[in-house]
């Protein structure tokens, strides 16, 4: 049994005493982090076993007149949905006679052990004993394997095909984006059920086409709850809320995931009140409902309420808690998301999973907690989690941040070596480029990027965004210039803000202000914040008022609110020798009630950790510290060192 972690508060900094209670996590769920608050899914293809792939199909009744033969198949049956396949086989191997349930079991259990080759080699058998249920199962399998050509091929080769046939390779169709190819098969289908109907009018609204789903909808002879909530959830989607209400009114039958949906489609619109008077009014409510209505008033920036609805829920499983912590990490307030994980932890009920730890290794990261870090990283080594390639990414990602570059290298390594799914490993490769971009290793960023190439991993746009990154905090500008180039003459990446805001950044830091304004006018979209405050912070730093004037006052546009652009704006002036202009902004910024968060820093020592804000002389030991500062300052001029008091504020000129 898992036993109470003790919370111990030094300051605002939270110290989570994890090592002495690890124990063995055996994780029932598997949650990618990257869906985790997103709108939440409902799979509307009653054709297919609730998750998103083609549903394997295992004999129901077995009409078996001889007693052996039928004792075999129900046998074949259990151990194949045990996932004892190889047992089921030698089983197989054994009977005399098997008929045709017993091949349709053999080859759907090694279908469903994802065994899809050894499948298709007993499908293939001379001997095989085949019917349409067979036939689909097998093309049902190559669905699931993201093999859609090889289960093309045999849907066309089927000499007899039902109407679960044509769905299943309809629906397949409509997983690997060939809507067009899905359209032309249900209109060549011979007779069409409600699934049929609903797979494309799903299909359909998840790609946005959806007036071409809501006139399907209206020409369907007959509707289930589920027609009605796949056409809720797509007017949702494409932002026809109100139409999407109307739909929602006029149900003749209603069930909890018709109502999770128009939920969910408030909170996707930002129609929060919306969202809790129906959540209010629900006759009855399940997990997902609080997870969809917490889910959303996070997504919407409303913590305090989704906090109060989490602690009012009957009952939480790993989504709940999950959803919560990276709430908390999302809005800064990363020691908050370590008291809930030990509370989640603490309560002998959902174990954490992938997003779990992501989440939770991000807060660690955020307050370069190394200690906490590290606790949990004992955690995760216990569960199934540890070669998670997200998890590694996490783990190296929190190594980084807290300064210990070598064992983040050191954890990408060991992590490369246990991975196998080549798109997954790509998250390895940009979290250590990352990493290495973090701690200003240009060169070694870049030679890590060309070895990953050799190894044949295509980059994607965040192997680009830390990549660029690390060129400009190593100064190598000529080089981000390049990789930024072969960017957006690849074509197959989606250039977006943050490349731009790197590329700003690169000439910024470099001093190559005026390049950098040319290449924020050429942008075809509007500049974000990001862009003009990586050009503003050039500005800053080569002390361009004019360049850094305009800089401000595009970002005040964005950001009126930013007490941080008036700083940085009269630091720029002041820099200058520009004291009016200097005084000016000053004023403006405090006619407005601004005022910047002072930096804090903070270090721990002996399993406590120090805080400390510039000017604070709070501390017990405060006299001590700045006596050393001064004699620092005192051994700094000596060697030529010059401070540049201008960029002190007034009020730690007061102190």
């Amino acid at each position: 049994m898992l036993a109470f972690f003790r919370v111990v508060e030094v300051g605002k900094f939270i110290r989570i005493p994890f090592s002495n209670c690890v124990q063995i996590i055996t994780i029932p769920l598997l949650i990618n982090l990257k869906l985790l608050l997103r709108r939440p899914r409902f799979n509307l293809y009653h054709s297919i076993d609730g998750s998103r792939s083609a549903k394997i199909s295992m004999p129901r009744k077995d009409f078996t007149v001889d007693g052996n033969v039928a004792r075999c198949n129900w046998m074949i049956t259990s151990l194949s949905k045990d996932g004892r396949i190889m047992e089921a086989r030698r089983l197989f191997d054994e009977m005399r006679d098997p008929d045709v349930i017993t091949w349709t079991s053999v080859i759907s259990g090694f279908i469903k052990c994802g065994m899809i080759e050894e499948a298709r080699r007993l499908f293939d058998r001379v001997d095989a004993k085949k019917n349409v249920v067979t036939w689909t199962a097998m093309v049902g399998g190559y669905i699931r394997s993201n093999k859609i050509s090889e289960a093309e091929k045999l849907f066309h080769e089927m000499p007899n095909k039902n109407v679960v046939s044509w769905n299943t390779m309809i629906d397949g169709y409509a997983q690997n984006g060939g809507i067009d190819s899905a359209m032309y098969l249900f209109e060549k289908m011979p007779e069409r059920n409600v699934v049929s109907w609903n797979t494309v009018v799903s299909m359909l609204a998840r790609c946005g086409r959806i007036e071409e789903a809501r006139k399907l909808f209206d020409r369907m002879p007959e509707r289930d709850v589920i027609s009605w909530t796949a056409m809720i959830a797509g007017l949702s989607k494409n932002g026809r809320i109100d139409e999407a209400r109307l739909l929602f009114d006029r149900m003749p039958e209603r069930n909890v995931v018709s109502w999770n949906a128009m939920i969910t489609g408030y909170s996707q619109n930002s129609r929060l009140d919306e969202a809790l008077d129906l959540f209010e009014k629900m006759p009855e409510r399940d997990l997902p409902s609080w997870n969809t209505m917490i889910t959303g008033l996070i997504q919407n920036g409303d913590l305090r309420r989704a906090r109060k609805l989490f602690n009012a829920m009957p009952k939480k499983n790993v989504i709940s808690w999950t959803t919560m912590i990276t709430g908390y990490v999302q809005e800064g307030e990363s020691e908050e998301a370590l008291k809930i994980f030990s509370r989640m932890l603490s309560t002998n009920g959902a174990k954490p999973n992938q997003g779990t730890f992501v989440s939770v290794l991000g807060a660690c990261s955020n307050l370069a907690g190394l200690g906490e870090g590290q606790q949990i990283h004992q955690i995760v080594s216990k569960t199934v989690y540890q070669d998670s390639t997200f998890v590694v990414s996490a783990l190296v990602n929190m190594y980084s941040k807290c300064g210990e570059l070598k064992t983040a290298r050191k954890m990408f390594d060991d992590g490369m070596t246990s991975q196998r799914d080549l798109d997954l490993d790509l998250v390895s490769w940009n979290g250590i480029i990352a990493a290495y971009a973090h701690h200003g290793c240009g060169k070694e960023a870049i030679c890590l990027f060309n070895e990953m190439i050799k190894s044949g991993f295509k980059p994607d746009d965040s192997t680009y965004v830390g990549l660029i990154s690390a060129c400009s905090h190593a100064g190598l500008v000529e080089e981000g210039l390049k990789y930024f180039d072969e960017l957006v003459k690849d074509g197959s990446i989606l250039v977006r803000e943050d490349h731009y805001a790197c590329l700003v950044d690169l000439c910024g830091r470099a001093g190559r202000l005026k390049e950098a304004v040319d290449f924020i006018e050429r942008l075809e979209t509007k500049p974000s914040a990001r862009v003009w405050g990586a050009l503003l912070a050039g500005c800053n730093v080569h002390a361009n008022a004019k360049i850094g004037k305009l800089a401000a006052k595009k970002l005040l546009e964005v950001e009126p609110e930013n007490a941080g652009t008036y700083m940085l704006l009269s630091n720029i002036y002041a820099s200058t020798g520009k004291w009016k202009e200097a005084s000016r902004v000053w004023l403006k910024m405090k006619d407005k009630g601004l005022k910047k968060q002072p930096g804090c820093s903070w270090i721990e020592v002996r399993n406590r950790v120090h805080a400390f804000v510039v000017g604070d002389k709070s501390h017990s030991q405060s006299k001590l510290i700045y006596s050393l500062i001064r004699d620092l300052h005192s051994k700094m001029k000596k060697v030529g060192y010059e401070p540049n008091n201008v960029f002190l504020s007034d009020e730690y000129e007061d102190r």
